[in-house]
């Protein structure tokens, strides 16, 4: 727990600060054996997720994430999924905040979370999680409620998708990096990808659109399959 209890401390600076910790987080991580890891946060409303990555070839490291809330100096995460240690999964961790200097430092690791959004300038800033998917031309309805969850969640500049289920505490895939919207296009640009390293620096391009408060997203997916998906933005 040591590297939550990491990114948890670097959070709550920036609130104790009276910062909004909503939009994404950037720190490095000196590690000889991977020549260094980026260690990547997203935080919406509601949920957070943070996330390590190898610097040198974007190989995917850990996961781990939920719902948060904040009193005073102190942070509870409510762990949905973690790649590392899933036992953790439908547990509460409480942690101490402490702020040092005008940066973002965390003692002992000396790890120092700069921001790298405020939750824009993209237009999908949020946590979402599939509602429908389109199967042989039928869009077939998912219930949000089920244990067994896709979320994406996404800052101003950053994405990250996560499937996961919160009973049989299995992770089961994430990818993510920095997307852009303009007009009904959505591209993403993938940093890291749990399943097939090879996709690391690939660029994909969607359309979307927003329809009573629903993202329908539709394109070619990482193995170049056509997909039409629906997500339903979390609360």
């Amino acid at each position: 727990m040591k590297n939550v209890l990491i990114f948890l401390l670097a959070l709550a600076s920036a609130m104790l600060y009276s910062q909004s910790p909503i939009g994404a987080w950037k720190a490095e991580a000196n590690d000889p054996t991977l020549g260094g890891s980026t260690v990547v946060t997203i935080v919406s409303e509601s949920h957070l997720v943070t996330t390590w990555y190898a610097k040198k070839d974007g190989a995917f490291l850990r996961t781990i994430g939920g719902s948060y809330s904040m009193t005073e100096s102190r942070l509870r995460l409510n762990i949905e999924f973690d790649s590392s240690q899933p036992e953790t999964v439908g547990t509460t961790q409480e942690f101490t905040l402490s702020v040092s200097g005008t940066g973002y430092l965390v003692s002992p690791s000396g790890l120092i979370f700069t921001r790298l959004d405020d939750g824009a300038p993209g237009a999908l800033a949020g946590a979402w999680l599939m509602s429908a998917r389109k199967q042989n031309g039928i869009l077939a309805e998912r219930s949000t409620d089920q244990p067994r969850k896709t979320m994406k969640i996404l800052s101003g500049t950053r994405f990250q998708w996560i499937a996961y289920d919160t009973e049989t505490k299995q992770f089961m895939g994430t990818g993510g990096g920095d997307y852009t919207t303009a007009d009904d296009t959505y591209t993403e640009n993938i940093a890291f990808f749990s399943r097939d390293k090879s996709r690391v620096g690939a660029s994909l391009n969607f359309t979307y659109s927003l329809k009573k408060g629903d993202w329908h997203h539709s394109g070619l997916s990482s193995k170049g399959e056509p997909i039409y998906e629906v997500w339903s933005q979390r609360q």
